[in-house]
């Protein structure tokens, strides 16, 4: 059983011997990949992977870290993968994560690979509130961020309760005001609909742009002492070295400028920081953790930030330069094809929208027609009404007309027999002079009776009249051209509302210095707009919520921000001091140092 077991053991270290492969996973923003690697492969080799699996140009912002004990670091490009202190399981687990922040996203970032990933890492720091946003920012940042995944927002399909499920305000803020979700939706929804037209790009470098200026962005901290043994936090970022109190993350005790720093040292726990000026006395500091002072100087953090920052001040590179003339183009035919595919969608709306009054005149037509069909057989019926009447009427002058001549024959006959008694003559001349009375009124009842039948005759040669008139409008009606749009040429509209294009071809040339010095000033002027009018959105946002603030539930970070809101400091007014003072700043760090 022993040698058994021993033979196998033997096997297994054999097999290890003989492997030539080893396995990584890689762990991005948006999803993971697994890579075979060599044994001999350095860092750079499996760098240089996984940028061309991503498709990334820029990688100087870039690196691989992994989690080591209670820290974390990462990978060197030098040296090779499985000699460094990667976790040895496999596969060996490594993040590929934004390393080095710009100081100018919009003018730094150019490819759409970098700038989305930079998003992606800047807004879950925000949400896990390793970055400190105040409320009405994060509320515009969460507009942002939801226009970059629905893109422009449509109230028919954008229902109340859609970002239900979303994660876009820090759980400290969501805590901070006496509101339900339902009210940060809607405040969250008024602020995505005014970004309408924007495309993804466009809205995450909007959330870039707001997010660089929050004092907390880009910022490592790191634990530190001064001689005098008090805690400090030492912050490096794109600007340079930063001192803060270790309750205070906001608002830095004092700043050394890249450009102002001559060299960065470490030797066991001591940590030296080398002004320009070699009359100035040196600055030292203490950790309790050799760990730290090795990722401070050999993860690059010092080193990368500061070659970064130097780099900036210089001319680009003709790899940047071909980067940025590429994004250019680029960007210009986005333009073109989103301009396109605007007037496109502007004449399909025109079309549904010529489409819709079509239909609607011919509704109106087809309402008309039935009106006038309604007309027609009311007039029908009443020239048969009234031709029925005058048959009647021409009936009763004749039936009077018959009495007529009897009573005229009845007075005849009592003239004759008139001759009688003179009595009889008396009565009968009594009777003759009824008769007469009675002729007479019948002859005006018969003559009031013709009178009638002709009017009637009149009135069925109107009724006619009309019945005429009402089926030549019916002709009219359903001859007329019911599809002709008004307001619309008839040959603007196809029948199958298709539409042709033109090819269009745009030659791009390169402009003199003088149109590009326009041109630059014209951005900063619109730049210079846009930041007042960001000022004034997170303003009018603050003022909406204050109202439903909870005091109490306020973190030490928010009196801090809220402080130094009212008394006009930051992180970037500060360090704008330190550049203008020089080296003033170097007596206040003498007293920190004493």
């Amino acid at each position: 059983m022993a040698s058994a077991l021993a033979a196998k053991m033997g096997f297994n270290s054999l097999m290890r011997k003989q492997a030539r492969n080893f396995n990584v996973r890689i762990c991005t923003m948006e999803s993971d990949m697994e890579f075979s690697c060599e044994v001999k492969w350095k860092g750079k080799d499996l760098f240089d992977l996984v940028c061309r699996t991503l498709g990334l140009r820029e990688t100087w912002f870039f690196g691989l870290r992994y989690d080591i004990k209670d820290t974390v670091a990462w990978l060197k490009m030098e040296k090779k993968v499985l000699d460094q202190e990667v976790p040895k399981e496999e596969p060996i687990t490594l993040h590929f994560l934004a390393k080095f922040y710009p100081e100018n996203a919009e003018e730094e970032l150019v490819q759409d690979i970098t700038q989305h990933l930079f998003f992606l890492q800047v807004k879950k720091k925000i949400l896990e509130e390793e970055i400190h946003c105040p409320p009405e920012a994060s509320v515009l940042l969460a507009s942002y961020a939801v226009h970059a995944k629905y893109g422009d927002y449509d109230p028919s399909v954008h229902n109340p309760g859609f970002l239900a499920e979303e994660d876009l305000l820090p759980k400290r803020v969501i805590n901070l005001y006496q509101m339900t979700a339902e009210m940060w939706e809607e405040r969250i929804t008024a602020c995505y609909a005014e970004h309408r037209g924007r495309t993804r790009d466009e809205a995450e470098m909007e959330y870039l742009k707001i997010a660089q200026d929050l004092d907390m962005y880009g910022v490592n901290y790191f634990l530190i002492r001064n001689k005098k043994g008090t805690d400090l936090l030492l912050g490096v970022d794109a600007l340079g070295l930063h001192i803060y109190e270790p309750d205070n993350r906001l608002t830095p005790k004092c700043s050394f400028p890249w450009n102002e720093i001559r060299n960065i040292s470490y030797s066991d726990k001591e940590f030296t920081i080398k002004p320009l000026d070699k009359k100035t006395n040196v600055f030292k500091f203490n950790s309790s953790r050799l760990r730290v002072n090795k990722l401070v100087i050999l993860g690059y953090l010092c080193i990368g930030n500061h070659d970064l920052f130097m780099r900036r001040r210089r001319v680009d590179s003709l790899e940047v330069q071909q980067m940025k003339a590429q994004a250019r183009e680029e960007r210009a035919r986005k333009q073109v094809e989103r301009q396109r595919l605007q007037r496109e969608k502007q004449l399909r709306e025109e079309a549904e929208r010529a489409r819709d009054e079509l239909e609607r005149r011919l509704m109106q037509l087809q309402d008309e027609a039935h009106m006038a069909n309604e007309a027609l057989l009311r007039s029908e019926q009443t020239a048969d009404l009234l031709a029925e009447k005058a048959q009647i009427a021409e009936e009763e002058a004749k039936l009077l007309a018959q009495k007529a001549a009897e009573a005229e024959t009845e007075m005849q006959r009592i003239k004759v027999t008139a001759i009688r008694g003179q009595e009889e003559r008396r009565l009968m001349e009594q009777k003759m002079l009824e008769a007469e009375m009675l002729a007479l009124k019948m002859a005006e009842e018969s003559e009031r009776r013709a009178k009638e039948a002709e009017q009637l005759k009149q009135d069925l040669q109107e009724a006619k009249e009309s019945e005429r008139r009402a089926k030549h409008k019916l002709l009219e009606i359903t001859s007329r051209a019911v599809y002709t749009s008004p307001g619309l040429p008839p040959d603007s509209m196809p029948p199958d509302l298709s539409f042709s294009r033109e090819n269009l071809s745009f030659d791009f040339k390169d402009t003199d210095m003088k149109r590009l010095s326009m041109e630059i000033e014209k951005e900063k002027v619109e730049y210079m707009e846009k930041s007042k009018h960001l000022q004034e959105q997170l303003n009018e946002l603050k003022t909406e919520i204050e109202s439903l603030k909870l005091k109490e539930r306020e973190t030490p970070l928010d009196i801090i921000h809220n402080k130094n809101t009212e008394q006009g400091t930051s992180k970037h007014s500060n360090f704008k001091k330190v550049l203008l003072q020089g080296n003033n700043f170097v007596c206040i760090l003498c007293r920190l140092h004493q």
